[in-house]
């Protein structure tokens, strides 16, 4: 299948395009390199053994993204490309609705404009907000605390309006949780730009020597050790649930929410003390006052994903930082 990823060469694409061209999909990498590296295209083909098509583009330019989808013969788009820091989305609003919702009409316009009617939509658990109840089940309640997630929220409702005006739309809308770890051979893995936003790669970057404590955001929530719990799914888990979504969304037109997770929460501190193992480094922290908007447990019910796509998470926490690890420590700046 001739596949276009929007932001392929970032975090998530770029493990997903591995998983496809190993199953032997013709990919397409589609990205601006706003937060990426041109770097990872030799580090897919070093992986994977086959170099995918790259094009370096901006999402928001629909005459561009046509043309893509035109010259390759494209059948399925799977959309990663957008901004995705809750802070910076606060500061910032404008910028995370021009690319996130700006950028998805204009790829929605090129698909209808080459008749192209198959998505897998990089989706949020962001969009449930404060959880009402836990497990998170796709029937939970939608309502997004943050521009970020209220982009991710609108995303998901312009694609359920695009579905019911034409049938022959087959669309899934993909809810991570928090991915987090890298591919196994330490290649790829995650790489922020600047100062990470993201819990792992900021505990990554403590243990590296790289920045000098974490910071832990109250250590007085309503759950074991005082710490928020969140739900961690290995990346190449997550990688794996496309390929099976992909497969899946060939027979169920319409527009479908599935969740992608573990079923597993785990502390802040939980964290912190399996990375330490994991990198056989200390991992400095001090306890900060709670951030406004953060929860004290949110954590999936991934049930929806097993029954539909035949897909659960076989990774666990130790193959989680064991994998950061490697791929943090495998680079220059991380071997202090």
């Amino acid at each position: 299948m001739n596949v276009l990823l929007t932001g392929g060469m970032g975090y998530i694409g770029s493990h997903v395009a591995v998983v496809l061209l190993q199953a032997g999909h013709h990919v397409v990498l589609y990205d601006n390199l706003c937060n990426s590296e041109i770097e990872t295209l030799a580090r897919i083909e070093q992986i994977a053994g086959v170099r995918p098509t790259f094009i370096q583009a901006d999402i928001r330019s629909a005459k561009a993204l046509t043309d893509a989808l035109k010259h390759h013969a494209i059948e399925t788009v799977l959309h990663f490309a957008g901004l995705k820091a809750v802070g910076e989305s606060a500061i910032n609003p404008v910028d995370y609705y021009a690319n996130n919702v700006g950028g998805t009409v204009s790829l929605l316009e090129a698909m209808r404009e080459t008749g192209i009617r198959s998505l897998v939509f990089s989706g949020s658990a962001t969009v449930y907000g404060e959880p009402q109840y836990l497990p998170l089940d796709e029937a939970h309640p939608l309502c997004a605390t943050n521009p970020y997630g209220r982009t991710k929220l609108h995303i998901e409702e312009m694609l359920r309006d695009l579905s019911a005006s034409d049938p022959l739309w087959r669309i899934v809308c993909l809810r991570y949780f928090n991915p987090v770890g890298a591919h196994e051979s330490g290649l790829i893995g995650e790489k922020p730009v600047g100062t990470p936003n993201n819990l792992m790669p900021y505990i990554a970057r403590v243990a590296a020597g790289e920045l000098k404590e974490l910071s832990v955001f109250g250590n007085d929530y309503p759950t074991p050790d005082g710490t928020g719990v969140r739900d961690y799914i290995h990346v190449m888990d997550l990688a794996e649930g496309h390929m099976a979504a992909l497969g899946w969304l060939t027979g169920h037109p319409g527009c479908h929410a599935i969740n992608l997770g573990t079923g597993q929460g785990y502390s802040v501190l939980e964290m912190v003390k399996a990375f330490a193992s994991a990198s056989e480094r200390d991992v400095p922290y001090q306890i900060a006052p709670r951030r406004a908007g953060d929860v004290a447990a949110c954590y999936a019910n991934p049930e929806k994903a097993l029954k539909e796509l035949g897909w659960q998470a076989q990774r666990g926490l130790p193959d989680m930082c064991a994998s950061t690890w490697k791929f943090v420590s495998s680079r220059p700046e991380g071997r202090g």
